[in-house]
């Protein structure tokens, strides 16, 4: 387990608090009035210092730090990020009420609502949340927030013709030989896997796992850009993957690796065609606001700001990941999916069947 206790502080925060000193300094010596502006200068005034909020993420440093720098230069607020690949949970549990985590950030639906369920969140009432997030993509009490949207879909050789699909048709033995996919046992599957579960039942669900398996042209491994690596080596013609992969397959250096896989495929988003309102399965990106926030104003403002449309903005084109907040512009290459009907199921329903679609995986040897 990884437990990095190093803080990142943004790189103003240095220059806000000399400037806040400097300005004391001279407000303390000097009893003469103030130089007359002058017309021409158009240099901004720098924001107000609005203290601080500390943020728990398990999401690589790199890829928020441009919307927590955005989110410091419009508010004044420090944020201290601590990076933690593993071991959330257990650094929660051991920091108890002295723990200055404020926002609690996470991948993956069911990581998130574990901490939920481990009593490591408060209730947030935020008119600006409610109105940005869509009531399945959020706690009905409050407790967890979607932030983005990881569509699970189907890549697809680009010179398949195909008008639609649905997951159901990954066991058709139409596709015998022809399909790749990572580990069952892999939180993206799993969670498609319970999705299939709420949809059609566990009987249904058992059967479609064993049709699937039989129609694989390798073993169930690797990862998602593998799955379209495959299909450009020919060792199969469609697979299951998440699309944020594929915007950056596409917009990777043109002849490289990556590239040449992203080139080779099409995306199609699936639905669930037992569903009388079908959509396509979305894993998420989230956050909560911490039990023991010691700055939870500052926790709030963080959260509303990341459903923002600058900040949604940010996150679609520097992530290739789904806005949560409907209206905002796109990756070009994720444009080119086409609009996303969400599965409308809410998300807690998905968690539910979770170890259930593990326990279904080894029962069918998926992984074998």
């Amino acid at each position: 387990m990884r437990s990095d206790r190093s803080v990142i502080r943004p790189r103003h925060a240095t220059t806000l608090f000399a400037a806040a000193c400097a300005g004391l300094l001279l407000a303390a010596c000097s009893q003469q009035a103030p130089p007359a502006a002058d017309p021409a200068a158009e240099t901004p005034a720098a924001p107000v210092a609005g203290g601080e909020v500390n943020l728990y993420t398990t999401r690589e440093p790199g890829l928020i730090q441009p919307l927590l720098d955005a989110f410091s230069d419009d508010t004044g607020v420090e944020v201290n990020t601590v990076f933690l690949k593993d071991g959330l949970l257990e650094r929660l549990g051991a920091e108890g009420e002295r723990s200055p985590a404020d926002v609690l950030m996470t991948v993956d639906t069911g990581n998130l609502l574990d901490v939920v369920e481990a009593g490591h969140t408060q209730p947030v009432q935020s008119p600006t949340l409610e109105a940005a997030i869509p009531a399945h993509l959020r706690g009905s009490d409050g407790q967890w927030f979607t932030l983005s949207l990881r569509d699970r879909v189907l890549y697809a050789d680009k010179d398949l013709e195909l008008d639609g699909f649905a997951y159901e048709d990954l066991a058709d033995p139409q596709w015998k030989g022809r399909v790749c996919i990572r580990s069952g046992q892999h939180p993206y599957n799993t969670s498609l896997f319970a999705a299939m579960i709420a949809h059609n039942g566990v009987e249904a669900t058992e059967r479609w796992l064993r049709g699937v398996k039989a129609n694989l042209a390798r073993k169930a491994a690797g990862g998602d850009r593998d799955v379209a690596r495959d299909i450009l080596a020919g060792i199969c013609d469609i697979g299951i993957a998440n699309a944020y992969y594929v915007g950056r397959m596409k917009n990777a250096e043109e002849g490289s690796e990556q590239r040449q896989w992203g080139d080779a495929i099409q995306v199609i988003r699936p639905v669930f065609a037992g569903a009388e309102d079908g959509g396509t399965h979305v894993n998420i990106s989230g956050a909560a606001v911490a039990r023991h926030a010691p700055n939870r104003d500052n926790a709030v403002k963080l959260m509303e700001y990341l459903v923002s449309d600058e900040a949604q903005s940010l996150y679609a084109k520097a992530n290739y990941e789904y806005p949560v907040k409907a209206g905002v512009e796109l990756d070009p290459v994720v444009a080119s999916f086409g609009e996303m009907k969400i599965d409308p199921l809410p998300l807690t329903e998905v968690a539910r069947y979770r170890r259930q679609a593990s326990e279904l995986a080894d029962k069918v040897g998926f992984d074998d």
